[in-house]
């Protein structure tokens, strides 16, 4: 598939759910909406079928995310199944990481072969006031025994905080020191009116320039599967840091990405309100040309590039937690 701008797409990030077990800053908005009611998010059936038309048509790589997708009941069986759907190459999940420890067999039976875990801190009351829970070391113990089995590619996505967890920055990338592993800095978007007191964000340069005593950073090439994030290593590093710089560089031009929110709308841009529903016309009937007509419609808006940059005053309505990042 390619977009009006000539953008190959291979890549789809579904959202299973936007409940979550932590309460992110830079996630949740300021006045929370209701929570989605259980007949309003897409069933796993419904998935899978949108799924396997996607895969007809172009699609490589998914990505599970949520909310937290690890709280949806069901989510490993479904996992297995969307594992062993024809034309996927890589499965990939987006966790908070508390669930993680009890989950790996199941997640590496289902056939998941990338774990990214959000974590913007190594320190446990850093991680508290972000995420408004004590959980830091339940994520580090699901880290490092992900690590261990070697089964899994695993990424940290850290995003960068103002006046928040910019101390950290340095201790977060020296884990690709000794560990194959990329940690990856994002800069915080405008979406969804978060309630993070100081909205000017960290851009990508200011974080090079605080981990600059780590070494040089060198450039890595990037393959086709790859999400946003601009990759390097330093040197002796065993693993990788990646910069996700939403806002400071747009990466647009390189964008492969259409997202499945929990409510069965299919989004051309994260940075963008823009949706096409899905799930109606499925639960409606809709065989699997219709659906795919439905991706088609959708990449025609796929715009050439977003519209904010560091001084946007603007922000994205629907919340992070629903739209599955």
């Amino acid at each position: 598939m390619q977009d009006a701008c000539a953008r190959p797409v291979n890549y789809l990030r579904i959202s299973v759910t936007d409940r979550c077990n932590l309460a992110c800053i830079y996630c949740n908005p300021i006045s929370p909406s209701p929570r989605l009611r259980h007949e309003d998010i897409l069933r796993f059936e419904e998935i899978l079928v949108i799924a396997r038309a996607a895969l007809e048509i172009g699609i490589r790589k998914i990505r599970i995310t949520g909310g937290e997708p690890l709280v949806r009941k069901g989510i490993f069986p479904f996992l297995k199944k969307l594992g062993s759907l024809p034309g996927l190459e890589r499965l990939a999940i987006t966790t908070n990481g508390i669930l993680l420890p009890s989950s790996l067999d199941r997640l590496q039976d289902a056939g998941v072969h990338q774990i990214n875990i959000s974590l913007d801190t190594l320190d446990p009351e850093t991680f508290f006031r972000i995420t408004g829970k004590d959980a830091f070391h339940e994520v580090w113990t699901g880290i490092e025994e992900a690590l261990a089995r070697k089964s899994f590619i695993i990424k940290l996505n850290a995003v960068a905080l103002r006046n928040v967890n910019e101390k950290d920055f340095s201790a977060l990338a020296s884990l690709a020191l000794n560990n194959n592993i990329s940690v990856r800095f994002i800069e915080e978007m405008p979406i969804g009116h978060h309630h993070h007191a100081d909205h000017r964000p960290v851009l990508v340069q200011e974080i090079q320039d605080s981990i600059g005593a780590l070494g040089s950073l060198t450039p890595l090439p990037s393959d086709q599967l790859d999400g946003p994030a601009r990759k390097f290593t330093f040197p002796g590093a065993k693993g990788e840091i990646g910069f996700i710089p939403a806002l400071s560089r747009h990466f647009c031009h390189t964008c492969n990405r259409l997202r499945l929110t929990a409510d069965g709308r299919l989004r051309p841009c994260l940075l963008s309100d823009i949706s096409h529903d899905i799930k109606g016309p499925l639960r409606h009937g809709a065989g699997k040309k219709e659906i795919q007509n439905i991706f088609i419609s959708c990449l025609r808006h796929k715009g050439a590039e977003h519209i904010f940059h560091p001084d946007s005053e603007g922000q994205v309505d629907t919340a992070m937690a629903r739209i599955g990042g």
